[in-house]
């Protein structure tokens, strides 16, 4: 087990005892490119996830193993000058501890995960979230897990150039158990719904092929619901967000609107009307209407909002060609690669992976991966 290794890799490097925190990664059943609209999304933690072994240090200084990639780093709490990629966002933790005035020391730590490096599951909010969380602990700095959620999101924009909403952070913080979060990311609060998924099942199913979501992609497509916000203000009074808008707003204005800006923000709205069928639908345990809603997302975020790709878009057709086996299909994560989220009969698993696998390979000439995920709690101490 992960927890084991990394424990015994942080007792070849260091002394003392270490405090143990598991951060999960995240998927999202509906709400995509919505959190920095201020909207309302529905994220789950799930049972792929960071291990951190976490000491407090005698100094200043940040020794830290990143076991997967058998590569360490030292560096001064007073000298955060964003440097090697991973790095930057354990940096950005610490010093959005330092701007709230905390006088955090150095620690020594190893760390591991079981999340797919760039599989749409979030790997860099959990990586950020769990150390937040860790360091919150070591130095009893008394944050609450929506503080460190912030905490955490500074550090990708500051640190790692990603203008990212806070879902992920705050869905890895704030998990439950066989549950999904719906989230309000205007008022930062959130309920808790419980899901009996009966005879099916969450299949993730990761085409390999990478995203890069600091790339100045995934930073147009925000700039382009900004644009549209901008527009609307001019016209109608109270709106800061998308969250403030309606598709007829949208419609009524569409000539002053750049074409690409318009499609774009369109989609954010259907998007935030789908989450809120979705938690309707949940709630009455029809899984059919939230597998739909789950497509629908996957051709809107393929079509209008253009950060799809081939293999996800082959991925989902199949998906819909078979709907003895799947209920929904949709890409996960911000986009340009990464996983599809299916919910799939559980009975038909083997069936599913072997078709989709191979029809994958004649395609594309290489394997997918297929990830068997379940909802699992937030960032914790382990014992």
């Amino acid at each position: 087990m992960i927890e084991e290794r990394i424990r015994t890799e942080f007792s070849k490097w260091f002394k003392s005892r270490p405090l143990l925190v598991k951060a999960p990664g995240r998927i999202n059943l509906l709400g995509e490119h919505v959190d920095y609209q201020e909207g309302v999304v529905m994220p789950a933690a799930i049972d792929r996830h960071f291990v951190w072994a976490m000491a407090a240090a005698a100094d200043d200084k940040c020794n830290i193993f990143a076991a997967d990639l058998e590569e360490g780093v030292s560096f001064s709490v007073n000298d955060l000058a964003p440097g090697e990629a991973w790095i930057n966002y354990l940096m950005g933790v610490l010093d959005g501890f330092q701007r709230k005035g905390f006088s955090v020391r150095g620690v020594d730590c190893v760390l591991g995960s079981t999340i797919p490096a760039g599989a749409g599951l979030s790997s860099s909010a959990a990586l950020c979230s769990g150390f937040a969380f860790g360091i919150n602990e070591l130095f009893g700095c008394g944050l609450d897990r929506t503080q460190l959620a912030l905490i955490a999101q500074r550090a990708e924009h500051e640190f790692a150039g990603v203008r990212c909403g806070i879902m992920d952070q705050y869905a890895s913080l704030w998990g439950a158990p066989d549950a999904v979060l719906v989230l309000d990311c205007r008022s930062l609060t959130h309920q808790t719904l419980n899901v009996n998924w009966g005879g099916y099942a969450l299949l993730l199913i990761d085409t390999k092929v990478k995203h890069a979501l600091a790339s100045t992609e995934y930073n147009q497509r925000r700039e382009a619901c900004a644009q549209a916000v901008k527009t609307l203000q001019r016209h109608k009074s109270g709106i800061t967000s998308l969250r403030d808008v309606r598709a007829a707003d949208l419609l009524q204005h569409e000539q002053e609107l750049e074409h690409d800006t318009f499609i774009k923000a369109l989609y954010v709205v259907e998007e935030m009307s789908r989450v809120n069928k979705a938690v309707d639908a949940l709630k009455q345990g029809d899984l059919p209407a939230v597998g739909q809603l789950m497509t629908e997302t996957h051709w809107g975020l393929s079509q209008a909002f253009e950060v799809s790709c081939d293999e996800l878009d082959f991925l989902v057709s199949l998906a819909q060609e078979k709907p003895e086996w799947f209920l929904g299909a949709r890409m996960m994560g911000g986009g340009f690669g990464g996983c599809t989220l299916n919910i799939v009969r559980r009975d038909a698993l083997d069936e599913v992976k072997d078709l989709l696998s191979k029809k994958f390979v004649a395609q594309f000439e290489k394997e997918p991966d297929f990830y068997l995920v379940n909802l699992s709690a937030g960032v914790h101490i382990i014992d």
